[in-house]
C-alpha cells in the first residue's frame, strides 16, 4: 500500500478554521519550500503562477514536520479542536 492508499483510510473531523496559518509574504520569499516537501500528507502546495501557498488542513496528520522545517518560522501550528483533526484508527 502506498502512502496515498494509506492516507485515504484516514478520517478527519474538519475544523471550521484551519489550525495551520501561514503568511504568504514570507512564504513569496522563500526559495527552498520545505513544507511542501517535507509533509507527508501533502498539506502545502506553491502555486507558482498565483504566488499562492496553498494550506489543505483537512490533510494534516498532526506530526509537527512542517514546523520544525520552516526556518523561516512561518507556520503557526496549534492543536485542532477537541473533536476535530485527524483520527487514527486502532489495530
Amino acid at each position: 500500500m502506498n502512502i496515498n492508499e494509506k492516507l485515504a483510510t484516514l478520517k478527519y473531523n474538519k475544523e471550521k478554521e484551519s489550525h495551520l496559518t501561514v503568511d504568504n509574504d514570507i512564504c513569496m520569499r522563500c526559495k527552498e519550500k520545505p513544507c511542501t516537501f517535507i509533509c507527508p500528507a501533502c498539506v502545502y502546495e506553491w502555486n507558482e503562477e498565483k504566488c499562492l501557498m496553498t494550506v489543505r488542513y483537512e490533510n494534516c496528520l498532526e506530526c509537527g514536520a512542517c514546523k520544525i522545517a520552516c526556518d523561516k518560522k512561518n507556520i503557526l501550528w496549534r492543536y485542532p479542536e477537541v473533536e476535530c483533526g485527524v483520527k487514527f484508527k486502532k489495530g
